[in-house]
C-alpha cells in the first residue's frame, strides 16, 4: 500500500448524494483515484441493501469514506460494507455520523449508534466524524413545513447547521490522514433556536407564514430544547444559515 503522501484509491459510499459527491470532488482535486460507488452510479453502481458490487467495488482501494445514507436496514448494509472491506484488505475506514445520537431516543438515531459500534468492531481501522444537522437538511425540512399557511415548529428546540462543504473537507483531510478513532466533532458556527432558523428561511424565501408553537412530550422533544444535538464546543463551520440561504440554496 502507498503511503499518506501518495495517491490513494478511494471508495465513497453515497458518492452521488449530498454529501458524497462533494467528498468526491474534493478527493479528485487532491489527485485521488476515486470510486463514487451507489445505486445511482453510473462507474461504480452498488446496492449497500443488497450488497450487489460492493466487492467489485472495494477490490483494490485504500481506503473507504463511508457517506451513503441508508433510511431501510441501516445497520446491515454497513455491516456489508465493513466486511467487504476487510476482505479487500482495507486499511483505512472514514466514517460520518450525527453529534448527539445518544441522548435522542429516535429510531433513526439509534440506527446510527449502531452503526457507530459496527464501525468500531469491524477490524478495519477507522475513524470517525460526527457532524451537525447540514444546512440543506434544515431548509429542506422547513420547506416541507412552509407548504401550508401555518408553520408549525417547536420554536425552542436547538440546532447548530453546518455547511456540507465544510463537512465534506473534514472528512477529505481524514482520508488523507492515519486512522485516529474517534474524532472531534464538527459544529455549524452557530447554536440557533428554530424559531430563528424558521425566520431566516421565510425571510429569504419571501414567505408570510403564521407561526403556530407546538410543545412536544417526550425525551426526543426535551433533548432537542436542550440542545443535545448541537457542539457549542466545536463550533468550527464559518458558513451561517443565512449565507447558505443567500447563495439560492
Amino acid at each position: 500500500m502507498s503511503d499518506d503522501s501518495d495517491v490513494k484509491t478511494v471508495v465513497v459510499t453515497g458518492g452521488t448524494g449530498t454529501l458524497g459527491r462533494v467528498v468526491v470532488e474534493l478527493l479528485r482535486a487532491r489527485g485521488h483515484d476515486v470510486r463514487a460507488v451507489g445505486r445511482s452510479s453510473p462507474e461504480w453502481p452498488v446496492d449497500l441493501g443488497t450488497g450487489a458490487g460492493l466487492a467489485v467495488a472495494v477490490e483494490g482501494a485504500d481506503v473507504v469514506v463511508h457517506c451513503a445514507n441508508v433510511r431501510k436496514g441501516l445497520v446491515e448494509s454497513t455491516r456489508r460494507l465493513v466486511v467487504a472491506a476487510r476482505a479487500a484488505g482495507v486499511r483505512h475506514l472514514v466514517h460520518i455520523s450525527i453529534v448527539g445520537i445518544e441522548d435522542v431516543p429516535m429510531g433513526y438515531y439509534r440506527a446510527k449508534l449502531a452503526e457507530e459500534r459496527v464501525v468500531e468492531e469491524s477490524g478495519v481501522p477507522w475513524t470517525l466524524l460526527r457532524a451537525t444537522q447540514f444546512h440543506d437538511l434544515v431548509a429542506t425540512a422547513l420547506g416541507a413545513l412552509a407548504r401550508v399557511p401555518l408553520l408549525m415548529i417547536v420554536p425552542t428546540a436547538r440546532m447548530q447547521p453546518v455547511e456540507v462543504r465544510e463537512v465534506a473537507a473534514r472528512l477529505v483531510d481524514l482520508a488523507d490522514a492515519e486512522p485516529a478513532g474517534r474524532v472531534d466533532d464538527l459544529g455549524g458556527p452557530q447554536v440557533r433556536a428554530v424559531a430563528d432558523l424558521a425566520a431566516a428561511y421565510a425571510t429569504a424565501r419571501g414567505l408570510k407564514r403564521r407561526v403556530v408553537s407546538l410543545s412536544l412530550p417526550g425525551k426526543a422533544f426535551r433533548a432537542l430544547r436542550e440542545g443535545r444535538v448541537t457542539t457549542p464546543e466545536h463550533a468550527d463551520g464559518k458558513g451561517t444559515f443565512e449565507e447558505f440561504l443567500a447563495a439560492g440554496k
